[in-house]
């Protein structure tokens, strides 16, 4: 499994816009071959900075899989234009867990 984690600073004050915006593009990744799961955090002390994580069967999944997709066409164009800073995402695997 890998998790793909991903930083989002939304422009401020187009929060409640980009909610909206995520909630329509939830469906389009859960959809996906390989993902287990997806979720969306919003930080307490920056409330415009969002922490996107989603639970992966493979990189590949993500990489070529969604990021190759139509779907992800679909993703980005509801979804690119609140960044600011476009995100950097990172990939993780597990190494230990309790």
């Amino acid at each position: 499994m890998i998790l793909e984690s991903a930083p989002l600073d939304v422009i401020p004050g187009r929060e409640a816009e980009f909610e909206a915006a995520f909630a329509q593009a939830l469906p389009i990744i859960a959809s996906m071959p390989g993902c287990r799961s997806c979720r969306l955090e919003r930080c307490i002390e920056r409330p415009a900075r969002y922490l996107l994580l989603v639970e992966w069967e493979t990189l590949e999944h993500h990489t070529e899989g969604f990021r190759g997709s139509p779907e992800y066409q679909q993703w980005k164009a509801l979804l690119h234009h609140f960044y600011d800073p476009f995100p950097m995402v990172e990939h993780y695997e597990c190494v230990m867990r309790a």
